[in-house]
């Protein structure tokens, strides 16, 4: 052998179970947290450890995860959560999205030449929701005070925290679009570059912005120090967020959608975020035996590719601030008779080229807005021994968002405001203080009115047609939740349906043979974070899919 030849390595076999399995389901019986940084796990499992309830142990991940996945999230991001409450025995959703600016018109954007909004830059920007999203939950459902939860995070953007592999990728690929900002390339190009895996990093800047907030609570973020940061660098740069868009912001408790999927209620998000896109897809896969069809057979992932297209349609058409949408629309998607009527549509041979959206009343229409795939993004999820359940999500949208650090707070602004279209009488038509299209969806199945799986996964337009999949995986092929998230999955992207190489070449050109366009998957599928528990005995289960660098963990 010479010295530039290639080895490969190939893993060794489990000697129980899927032999392909990366390790077993962790089970304990006193909380769970599973999240996609090892560091932030171990955070949220101190905190259940020190006493503190799910809520806690979630916030406390979650800002660890806002310093040590930087391209992902960050407190210049927005932010969702489902939160089962053990002694009401109810789910509340909380929308922490931001809204766009009081001055967002598309006169204003016309003004400036634009024909859509940008993708990135200032004029991308709507106020930031992750600070008053974590207060809020705190506030209702947490036993610890802001202060107190965000040390773990303090403490690693100051003394600084090893990269991680699939971090660091992330992190290199946006270098480009760091360069571009002096703001942001003195906050994470040191020495002009990505940092590689297993270098030291820190954002010294960020720890004193989150001692800020830990002292002064969310009103140093949104009427503060921060917040007058913030309005500054956005007049710099002529943005259109200001003090004043940032003082009004606030959070909205809101009740989760759902449907029945073979007996179990899977819950999702309600707009202005693609909750509905779930279980639209579940709706139309029900009336199908998926069970004997086999697991990523053909005739399975024909069906996955052709029920998303038909949901996305929807989506397309109408998926916006709640507030805008039409009277009733909602409704209509994620009931079962209008999903018979679209499955009529489904060519078992033949993949469409497309689909109208749904029109109240019956019929198609050929409104549509398929928005950018972007999506970088952080799921967790925490249990705990009393019995209360966090989905929560956060994100920048893309790639350290808008591409903007604001001065010298070391946050990163997002780029959500470029969910909005500027298309004269669409429902996500940009106005003043408006919320865009998400693709954010924390996501919680129920049997029996209690908690069975709370779950997610991460990347953008991937959530709502892999939440699908997954949920098949656990109902209908009896996946654990380790295998359910693990397991390849597909996803539909455009003309193309990115296939991963879990999947047999035979299944690939039977799938071809239907006039599916198929790429490679790799990198596509997003990250699953799960946690199931045990009806009967209580026990937790953790699953953290083996595409993050993350880890699922109890006690």
């Amino acid at each position: 052998m010479t010295s530039s030849s290639a080895q490969t390595i190939v893993p060794g076999d489990r000697p129980a179970g899927n032999i392909r399995g990366t390790r077993s389901a962790p089970q304990a019986r006193h909380g769970m947290i599973a999240t996609s940084q090892s560091l932030a796990s171990a955070a949220g499992l101190k905190a259940l450890q020190d006493g503190g309830n799910a809520i806690d142990a979630a916030i406390t991940a979650a800002a660890v995860l806002a310093v040590t996945e930087p391209s992902m999230n960050g407190i210049g991001g927005d932010f969702f959560a489902l939160v089962y409450d053990a002694k009401t025995k109810k789910v509340y959703g909380l929308d922490s999205s931001g809204r766009s600016s009081h001055r967002a018109t598309p006169e204003e954007f016309a003004r400036r030449g634009l024909k859509e909004v940008p993708g990135s830059g200032p004029l991308s920007v709507d106020v930031p929701g992750v600070v008053e999203g974590w207060s809020q939950m705190l506030s209702r459902f947490g036993t610890s005070p802001l202060s107190k939860v965000l040390q773990p995070a303090i403490g690693y953007a100051r003394d600084g925290f090893g990269v991680h592999e699939i971090v660091a990728g992330d992190w290199e690929d946006a270098t480009r679009k760091l360069s571009r900002d002096p703001a942001a390339a003195k906050t994470f190009l040191p020495g002009g570059r990505a940092p590689r895996p297993g270098e030291i990093f820190r954002n010294e800047n960020l720890a004193k912005s989150l001692e800020l907030i830990a002292k002064e609570g969310r009103d140093a973020f949104y009427k503060g120090a921060i917040a007058q940061a913030i309005a500054a660098d956005m007049k710099s740069r002529d943005g259109l967020i200001d003090l004043e868009d940032l003082a009004a912001h606030k959070a909205d408790w809101v009740d989760p959608i759902s449907t029945n999927y073979r007996g179990y209620d899977v819950l999702e998000m309600p707009p202005s975020t693609q909750g509905f896109v779930a279980l639209e897809m579940l709706n139309l896969m029900e009336g199908f035996d998926v069970k004997a069809m086999g697991h990523n057979s053909a005739d399975y992932l024909h069906l996955v590719s052709e029920t998303k297209k038909i949901a996305f349609a929807d989506r397309g058409a109408y998926l916006a601030d709640r507030e805008s949408m039409p009277k009733g629309i909602l409704q209509m998607l994620i009931s079962k008779d209008y999903a018979a009527k679209r499955r009529t549509e489904i060519d078992l041979r033949k993949a469409a080229a497309g689909y109208g959206a749904g029109v109240l009343g019956g019929g198609t229409s050929s409104l549509d807005f398929a928005g950018r795939d972007l999506g970088d993004t952080i799921y967790l999820t925490v249990a705990d021994s009393q019995g209360n359940v966090v989905s929560l999500i956060q994100s920048l949208f893309a790639s350290f968002g808008a591409g903007i650090v604001a001065g010298d707070t070391g946050i990163t602004l997002h780029n959500r405001g470029s969910g909005f279209v500027l298309t004269p009488g669409h429902p996500n038509r940009i106005a003043p203080g408006k919320r865009p299209l998400h693709t954010l969806v924390p996501a919680m199945i129920l049997k029996d009115a209690k908690p069975w799986v709370s779950f997610g996964v991460m990347g953008g337009d991937n959530q709502g047609q892999a939440h699908a999949q997954v949920v098949m995986n656990l109902v209908d092929f009896g996946m654990n939740v380790r295998d359910a998230g693990d397991a390849a999955r597909v996803r539909h992207m455009g003309a193309s349906l990115a296939v991963e190489s879990g999947i047999s070449a035979e299944v690939r050109k039977d799938l071809e043979s239907r006039c599916h366009r198929i790429t490679d998957g790799r990198g596509a599928m997003g990250g699953w974070q799960a946690v199931m528990i045990d009806p009967k005995t209580g026990l937790m289960m953790g699953g953290s899919d083996l595409r993050k660098d993350g880890l699922a963990i109890g006690w």
